[in-house]
C-alpha cells in the first residue's frame, strides 16, 4: 500500500469518527459536558496545519485538515444551537 493511500485511509477513518461524535451530540438532549473551548481550540489547530500542509504541498493533510475544521464549526454550531435552546426553554 503506497504511503498516500494510507494517509487518505487514516483521513477517512478520523473523519468518519468525527460525524459519528457530531451525530451523537446532535441527537443528544442538551450540550452538557461539551466545552465551547473545544470546538475553538480544534477550529485554530486545525487552520494553522491546513497552513502548514499548504506550505508543504501535502494535499492528504490540506484535504484532512480543512475537513477537521469544517467537522469543528459544525461541532460548535450544534453545541451553541443546544444550549440556545436550553436557555429558551
Amino acid at each position: 500500500m503506497s504511503p498516500d493511500a494510507i494517509g487518505w485511509l487514516a483521513s477517512a477513518i478520523l473523519l468518519v469518527t468525527l460525524a459519528k461524535q457530531i451525530h451523537k451530540q446532535a441527537t443528544q438532549e442538551s450540550a452538557e459536558g461539551v466545552s465551547g473551548w473545544l470546538f475553538l481550540g480544534q477550529i485554530l489547530a486545525s487552520a494553522g496545519f491546513v497552513l502548514y500542509s499548504w506550505l508543504l504541498h501535502n494535499w492528504v493533510f490540506i484535504t484532512t485538515n480543512s475537513l477537521i475544521m469544517l467537522t469543528a464549526v459544525i461541532g460548535q454550531w450544534v453545541m451553541w444551537r443546544k444550549k440556545k435552546h436550553s436557555r429558551e426553554a
